[in-house]
């Protein structure tokens, strides 16, 4: 087996594990955090130990590559934040306006 077989390549920014929908972003945020492997699976359950070995060995084998993907889904991530910041959806503008209207009930009360 090859390491590359233990991950479904989506596209090139998204690389998960084989059979699960958990990213290998996700466990090598962990990994970077400074976490063992063993704390790594405490936080991820579904996964095999062999699974967060093969994607830390993967990360280790192709460092520069994995630094950019990761940069690259950092700065979509952030890009997805102001966003939704920004243009808030209309659940979100609900969300706000009951929260509003109950401040403002609970200040008139005292």
């Amino acid at each position: 087996m090859q390491l590359e077989d233990y991950f479904d390549f989506i596209s090139a920014d998204d690389i998960r594990l084989k059979g699960h929908r958990i990213g290998i972003d996700n466990i090598l945020e962990y990994y970077l955090e400074g976490y063992t492997p063993e704390e790594i699976i405490a936080n991820l359950p579904t996964l095999t130990l062999e699974q967060i070995h093969a994607t830390i060995t993967f990360y280790l084998h192709n460092r520069a590559q994995i630094d950019a993907y990761l940069l690259r889904l950092a700065s979509w991530r952030e890009q997805r934040y102001q966003e939704s910041i920004a243009n808030p959806s209309a659940l979100v503008q609900r969300l706000r306006t009951l929260k509003s209207q109950k401040t403002e009930q609970q200040v008139g009360a005292l």
